[in-house]
């Protein structure tokens, strides 16, 4: 039996992850750059905003340098891709590999232990216990029969509210003019070059914003953990793409609003089935990445069985009134 405390666990982790996978998006699909850079610029942001808050430096503005880090990093990408001339995947390994000697020197070893800190999510839950959300909550849950609450709501309250004030940020930028040109650079590189516009610029803002948002992560995920770990990146970018797939085969992608809720649906379902694939018996936390792999695999082949299922009914459809006709016609 899979308990509320631990579905609440999962969409609380998932809505901060789904930041990350809006950075996904904006690479892989928006920019179409495979960017492998985000296993490194996610320990990035994480190791930014933890060195940073034992330096005594305010939680928030943390978490906002780490996204500045972000930026940078993604950017160096870009330079390395568009100026330098390497392959779009090579670039991206390139700046993944330099990123974990850089993360080392950032942190200083290899772990920094927040849990003695005032972090971003222990100053919010100072701030929420005073107001007796946590207790009005609770009680509803108390109303339909649950035994065990959430030790506060804080986290995933305030979390959506940010991730969707992101979702919409990014849905307006990507509107804007230099947004549709961000677009059509993905769609069609020398088609908008023949416009004037340089694709170049553009795809380093775009992959630079991309890993603004995946460090943001990063640096939240760190102060939600405790911890931030020079290995906490490996295998980032897989769970970007499972989110970003299995949003986008559930919830689909007619628009760019749609496709942004779309991602973050992705993030916090992905997380929701990891946690209940976990507490399978035969199965454990070591099991995550394969987990993960046949999530992927699974929404990448359902949609296309699916596909071919409907166009072999409509075939058969179509087949069948030809033969009605004949039959009439005879």
């Amino acid at each position: 039996m899979f308990s509320f405390i631990a579905i609440f666990g999962a969409v609380e982790s998932g809505v901060i992850y789904a930041i990350m996978a809006l950075g996904v998006y904006l690479s892989f699909r928006v920019l179409d750059f495979p960017d492998l850079t985000v296993d490194g610029s996610f320990v990035t942001g994480a190791a930014v905003a933890g060195i940073s808050i034992m330096h005594g430096v305010s939680p928030v503005l943390a978490t906002l340098l780490a996204a500045v880090a972000g930026f940078i990093a993604g950017c160096v990408t870009g330079v390395l891709h568009t100026k330098g001339k390497i392959n779009a995947l090579l670039s991206g390994i390139l700046m993944m590999i330099a990123l974990y000697s850089i993360n080392l020197r950032i942190m200083g070893r290899p772990t920094l232990s927040l849990l003695n800190e005032t972090t971003i999510f222990k100053q919010l839950r100072d701030f929420w216990s005073g107001t007796g959300l946590d207790t009005f909550f609770n009680g509803m849950l108390a109303a339909i029969g649950m035994e065990r609450f959430p030790a506060t709501w804080a986290i995933v309250l305030v979390m959506m509210v940010v991730t969707l004030a992101i979702k919409f940020i990014t849905d307006y930028y990507l509107k804007t003019e230099i947004g549709l040109a961000l677009r059509a650079t993905g769609d069609n590189q020398r088609m908008i070059r023949s416009f004037s516009a340089n694709t170049d610029n553009l795809i380093i803002v775009g992959i630079g914003y991309s890993n603004a948002l995946v460090a943001f992560s990063g640096a939240l995920i760190a102060q939600h953990g405790g911890f931030a770990d020079v290995g906490m990146g490996i295998g980032m970018i897989i769970i970007g793409l499972a989110s970003v797939i299995i949003g986008e085969a559930l919830f689909g992608t007619k628009t760019i609003a749609r496709a942004t809720i779309a991602v973050i649906g992705g993030a916090v379902i992905y997380r929701i089935v990891v946690t209940i694939a976990l507490r399978v018996d035969f199965l454990d936390t070591g099991d995550m990445k394969l987990i993960t792999a046949v999530l992927v695999i699974a929404a990448l082949v359902a949609p296309k069985m699916m596909q071919t299922h409907r166009e072999k009914k409509r075939r058969q459809r179509k087949r069948a009134e030809l033969e009605r006709i004949k039959v009439g016609e005879v």
